[in-house]
């Protein structure tokens, strides 16, 4: 009997060991994934590449007329051209899937100029586990990856269907990093006096959307019919999708949207399935 209670006292105190040593897994700041996403961006970073010039009227006269009325509503004409841009969400309301429940996440993507690059960082937690993404657009492919628990892959979703629609996410984010909507990889074609058609050629791939704007010049929204829906299981389904932006304001002399939305247009209804609000937007950011 006396030895039957020392093997269940060790087994208890195995597993309150394992119990504690997850608990402070979970709890310690380091990460693989954030690791992952540090070394993506410093590598991204150290291939930069130095361009004279401010942004002026002959850079943007080739525009649609609402391209070159949102370049000086948002005032960058008059400054320098800029290399990257960290965007940093701190409150955004995310979706996985239609079928599973909100999250509260912590987004920090940085895209890149010289090439049309982006790596975001997705950190929350699920049930108090962490969970990690990385969301990236790098040498002409896309991924994104999900890990819960520091440690297990829950999806790493890649293929010419994540290149496109990663490759098309860069074009829907580039007025907000202006310069690089002058690049010869992005070509325009002005519709009317509020919309404006881009596309995006890179690595043998295009695609396109149209960007919507106010009288003023504010850019609306963007759309494009060349995303894949692909959900967590790898199923996936040709959809429309949007990104909405709002609330405009101005920092150190240029405006910029402080609420981004990104929106599947299901046929049983809208899917606001990232819900991003007090932006910060900065540019030339080193690291």
């Amino acid at each position: 009997m006396k030895r039957g209670k020392r093997i269940m006292l060790w087994i208890l105190a195995g597993i309150a060991l394992l119990i504690s040593g997850i608990v402070i897994w979970f709890i310690l700041p380091y990460s693989p994934t954030k690791s992952e996403f540090t070394k993506l961006t410093a590598y991204q970073t150290k291939k930069m590449t130095t361009q004279n010039g401010i942004i002026n009227t002959e850079d943007i006269s080739g525009l649609p007329l609402p391209v070159q009325r949102y370049f000086q509503y948002c005032g960058y004409l008059g400054t320098p051209k800029m290399l990257n841009m960290k965007v940093s969400y701190n409150d955004v309301d995310f979706v996985l899937s239609p079928d599973k429940p909100k999250l509260k996440i912590k987004y920090i993507q940085y895209n890149f100029v010289d090439e049309p690059e982006r790596i975001a960082l997705i950190d929350t937690r699920m049930y108090g586990i962490p969970f990690e993404g990385i969301d990236a657009y790098q040498n002409g492919a896309g991924s994104m990856k999900g890990v819960i628990a520091k440690n297990f892959t829950l999806f790493n979703q890649k293929g010419e269907a994540m290149d496109k629609a990663s490759l098309v996410t860069c074009l829907a984010e580039s007025l907000l990093l202006p310069n690089l909507a002058l690049q010869d990889y992005i070509s325009w074609e002005e519709i009317d006096d509020t919309h404006a058609k881009a596309t995006i050629t890179y690595y043998g791939i295009s695609a396109s959307g149209i960007f919507t704007f106010d009288d003023n010049g504010t850019m609306k929204s963007f759309t494009t019919d060349d995303r894949e829906n692909i959900d967590t299981n790898g199923n996936r389904q040709k959809v429309k999708w949007s990104a909405i932006c709002g609330d405009y304001k101005e920092v150190n002399g240029i405006k910029y949207p402080t609420t981004l939305q990104a929106v599947w247009h299901f046929e049983t209804g809208d899917l606001v399935y990232f819900d991003g609000k007090d932006v910060v937007i900065e540019y030339n950011v080193e690291k």
